[in-house]
């Protein structure tokens, strides 16, 4: 029993040790990007991710209202008799 939690923590201080690896800290360039003043709001800025992102988020909002609107205003309508 003792033999197999040795050997388990072996292998999880193996596997965590050997998974690290170096992170590069880009918080500087990712501030020179958003606080630049070139008239793109904050959530454009991004570049094409976000214009996609926001078009779809855009377009989706729509569908979904126009649909709400039609289904209620056939849900209003009386329903004919047979």
């Amino acid at each position: 029993m003792w033999r197999n939690v040795q050997a388990l923590r072996q292998i999880s201080q193996r596997t965590i040790n050997t998974a690290s690896r170096r992170l590069v800290n880009r918080v500087s360039e990712n501030q020179k990007i958003f606080q630049e003043d070139n008239g793109l709001p904050v959530h454009l800025k991004g570049g094409a991710k976000d214009s996609m992102l926001y078009r779809t988020t855009a377009g989706l909002t729509l569908f979904g209202t126009m649909y709400a609107v039609y289904y209620l205003l056939v849900s209003s309508m009386p329903k004919k008799p047979n």
